[in-house]
């Protein structure tokens, strides 16, 4: 079963229609100590990186406690950001830190028409092979919707470029995270769900404490 953690800024009501659609069983814990129970957790969000403050304390602790000991994590759009170390849109917010590197605002293209926020459809400039890519097509479109973006690093396995170039699917061993709408983003987008739910049938199978879990 999938944690869908709940702090009062994820796009809750899309994202379980996309996963009632792949049939997947799913909850939103109430207590962070729940968590341990879960196969895996998907943390969604959208707005200003200071709603992510409502995880300080005892939920980005056993949020972290339960990534390390293997369970898969999914961040979507402020919820990948979270992922890093924090954000220039709030500074003094911590972010989950399993990632390195800091958000920082995109800067955009006056120029070239390119806005601030980034809306709409773009395509993903894929870096290497990934799983939580599998079955997509070179440059597939998704939906956007972001001021505010996570470096390119070694993590990055998708880039987009709306007048900078920033990382939009990372991954790393257990850790996976989109900056777009997963749950907008048609048929690609419930392909990156889809698979992200295939990894979790995957581990929690290896898993020591797999047994105990939903």
């Amino acid at each position: 079963m999938i944690a869908l953690i709940d702090y009062g800024a994820g796009n809750l009501t899309s994202v379980r229609k996309a996963l009632t659609a792949l049939g997947a069983d799913f909850a939103t814990p109430t207590r962070p100590e729940e968590c341990a129970r879960f196969s895996a957790l998907i943390v969604p969000g959208v707005g200003h990186f200071a709603a992510t403050s409502a995880l300080v304390g005892p939920w980005r602790d056993t949020i972290a406690e339960t990534v390390n000991r293997g369970t898969p994590l999914l961040g979507i759009c402020l919820g990948m950001q979270w992922l890093f170390e924090g954000s220039d849109e709030a500074p003094e917010v911590p972010g989950l830190g399993v990632l390195a590197g800091r958000v920082t605002r995109l800067r955009g293209d006056a120029d070239a028409g390119l806005k601030i926020p980034h809306v709409g459809w773009n395509a993903l400039d894929f870096r290497g092979t990934a799983r939580i890519l599998a079955g997509l097509e070179p440059h597939a479109h998704v939906y956007f919707t972001h001021s505010y973006a996570a470096p390119v690093t070694d993590a990055c396995v998708a880039a987009t470029t709306h007048g900078d170039t920033f990382a939009a699917v990372v991954e790393r061993g257990n850790v996976f995270g989109v900056q777009f709408h997963p749950e907008k983003s048609s048929e690609a987008g419930l392909q990156i769900i889809r698979n992200f739910l295939d990894v979790t049938r995957i581990v929690s199978a290896a898993l020591p404490h797999a047994e105990a879990q939903c």
